[in-house]
């Protein structure tokens, strides 16, 4: 029994020396939450657009022979490659990495909230990659942008009155034919890429919408689609 309580110690003290030299390759700085058995810890990583993510990493009582568990604010977590000797710091480059990838899809997500009236928009989780938007006239457009090709034409569902989402259901479809082609998708009667800027105005009876290219002005153009 002693000699298995010594054991035990041993082998705390080690993992213990472990985890506090791996978080100092890491950088202090970056911890965020550490408990109080060294198993649990999270991480802040800032990606090339100023955007803060944090990492939780669950250990195992074998680390680091086992893999660590973890866990993050994403669409989709990525698939961690490991081996005996990695270390943290191979985890947090890995998490970089993830985080370039997913680069266009929060992009685009955040020029949608920026030019549009997106419904319930505080603290938008960074996981989600569906947003609703208010077209005025008690309708509504919710849109799912594709993970794995995110300026393709994303899924789309309508809810609303009946006579309008039916009207707006069929623009779609008819517009989504001529857009699929070009990697951009419709929106009401207007083709619009995802690389063009879109706003939306309701006013008094008018529902229009504004497309233009930022690359090649910084102005809004009249609107390129017919009023209701």
């Amino acid at each position: 029994m002693e000699q298995s309580r010594c054991r035990e110690s041993a082998n705390s003290s080690s993992f213990s020396r472990s985890v506090y030299s791996e978080i100092e390759e890491v950088g202090w700085e970056h911890l965020v939450r550490l408990s109080e058995d060294l198993k649990f810890l999270s991480f802040r990583v800032i990606d090339k657009k100023g955007r803060v993510h944090c990492m939780e990493i669950q250990l195992d009582k074998n680390y680091p022979r086992s893999p660590p568990s973890i866990s993050a604010d994403v669409p989709y977590i990525f698939n961690l490659k490991w081996s005996r000797k990695s270390r943290l710091k191979d985890l947090l480059q890995q998490f970089r990495e993830h985080l370039e990838k997913l680069q266009e899809i929060w992009n685009i997500l955040d020029e949608i909230d920026k030019s549009l009236w997106v419904i319930d928009l505080k603290n938008p989780s960074r996981a989600n990659v569906c947003r609703q938007i208010n077209l005025g006239y008690n309708c509504i457009i919710m849109l799912s942008i594709h993970i794995d090709d995110p300026s393709s034409l994303p899924e789309c569902r309508f809810m609303g009155s009946d006579p309008m989402v039916n009207s707006l259901r069929k623009t779609w479809q008819r517009n989504s034919k001529r857009c699929a082609s070009s990697s951009s998708f419709c929106l009401l009667r207007v083709p619009i890429g995802l690389r063009l800027r879109c706003r939306l105005s309701v006013t008094e009876g008018e529902c229009r919408c504004y497309c233009f290219n930022k690359k090649k002005t910084s102005t809004l153009p009249p609107p390129k689609c017919e009023t209701y």
